[in-house]
């Protein structure tokens, strides 16, 4: 199977620009407060409501097709769900290894517990952060450490989605487009996440913008690893079964980040409003964009 210079590269360009979206995270912290967060709530359910229907209705569907050109209905399908729970077991293992005190995908009561502090050394008690606290009663090294851990938490969660946002976009370019924007949604509260942190540990935004940026530096080398090491076997089998592993790891996200993040921030059920609509708004435009 051949791909274009052009397909490549606008791939890794979504890819990066998804990645890089944490940046937007970054920005929102230094500004906004808890109560101006509710759009967000939204934004994060519209991207778990593109990421769930595409998967289970085009990109899951496309690969059972796929594998019953080489393998008898039933065969076919059955390895297709194999490859697909192994894309959700994947992104578990990933999720596992990840501690919890610094994993930004733990759901938290508010805002502020996204400024999470580190695991505490033996007979230590960790140092506790609330939202305007005055820095002399942070331990500012711990909280600054808090960010970075935060950030290498991030990095190792986004490569799976570089990989799935640069696949999708090779194969067809209207799921790239509408995967990377749902990326990019869900990658604002990780900048924040980042950001927060190392700016009240530094009293730095620029500090606290660069590494809230560099945390999504992952998922293009998500997308590079996908180019070197499958593009050159690519066929209709390996697609079949990287489209079921992509569809596995879009779910975990969404079930596993982006729903319980979106009940963070959530008033009034903004974030089932936002999944019904990310819903409707992907099974309209499959429509009109593949008649």
């Amino acid at each position: 199977m051949e791909f274009t210079i052009n397909q490549i590269l606008i791939a890794m360009i979504l890819t990066i620009l998804a990645g890089f979206s944490t940046a937007i995270g970054s920005v929102i912290a230094f500004f906004s407060k808890n109560d101006n967060l509710r759009i967000l709530s939204f934004g994060l359910g519209f991207s778990a409501g593109v990421m769930i229907y595409i998967s289970f209705m085009e990109i899951l569907p496309s690969s059972f097709i796929d594998f019953k050109k080489y393998y008898n209905s039933s065969y076919g399908e059955l390895l297709a769900l194999l490859c697909f729970f192994g894309g959700i077991f994947l992104s578990a293992i990933i999720d596992k290894f990840i501690p919890e005190d610094v994993n930004p995908h733990e759901p938290k009561e508010d805002l502020s517990e996204l400024k999470i502090c580190p695991l505490p050394k033996k007979n230590e008690k960790a140092p506790a952060f609330h939202a305007g606290e005055p820095l002399k009663k942070i331990n500012t090294k711990a909280l600054k450490r808090t960010g970075i851990f935060t950030a290498l938490a991030i990095a190792i969660h986004n490569f799976p989605e570089g990989f799935a946002t640069f696949i999708s976009s090779l194969d067809n370019l209207n799921f790239g487009v509408a995967i990377a924007v749902a990326v990019a949604i869900h990658n604002i509260p990780e900048g924040m996440a980042v950001s927060l942190p190392i700016y009240h540990a530094t009293n730095d935004k620029k500090k606290a913008f660069v590494y809230s940026a560099l945390s999504g530096i992952a998922e293009p080398i998500g997308a590079f690893v996908g180019a070197f090491l499958i593009l050159p076997i690519m066929n209709g089998l390996t697609l079949a079964i990287t489209f079921a592993i992509v569809a596995g790891i879009m779910v975990f996200i969404s079930f596993d980040e982006l729903l319980p993040a979106a009940k963070t921030y959530d008033k009034a059920h903004d974030s089932l409003y936002g999944l019904v609509l990310g819903m409707a708004v992907m099974a309209i435009s499959l429509i009109l964009l593949n008649p």
